[in-house]
């Protein structure tokens, strides 16, 4: 795993506050506390500087939707939309709920 990224790429807010100090324990762990996320890609620069991007996992039947950027668009604008009350009343379905998929 030896991706160049470049800060520009990864750094989505560059107003950082100090966390505080560590120290490594006797297995040279770091223990952060406070909320933390449960994964992270770590990235170390040519200074020895670390910077862990949280990371979430995604169930591989919806991995497609973040890999199509067309649907993805379309869903973030439907939830835009709804969001701003731009919806509409749609007949029932209810006389379709028993059909069969195939």
């Amino acid at each position: 795993m030896s991706e160049r990224i470049t800060a520009g790429d990864l750094v989505r807010d560059s107003n950082m506050e100090g966390y505080g100090e560590v120290k490594t324990d006797s297995k040279k762990r770091v223990v952060l506390k406070g909320p933390v996320a449960s994964h992270y890609r770590i990235y170390r620069n040519g200074a020895g500087q670390i910077l862990l991007d949280p990371q979430v996992m995604v169930p591989a039947s919806e991995a497609w939707l973040f890999r199509n950027k067309k649907a993805l668009a379309s869903v973030r604008k439907g939830i835009e939309e709804s969001a701003a009350g731009k919806t509409r009343k749609w007949r029932s379905f209810a006389a379709h709920a028993a059909d069969e998929i195939d």
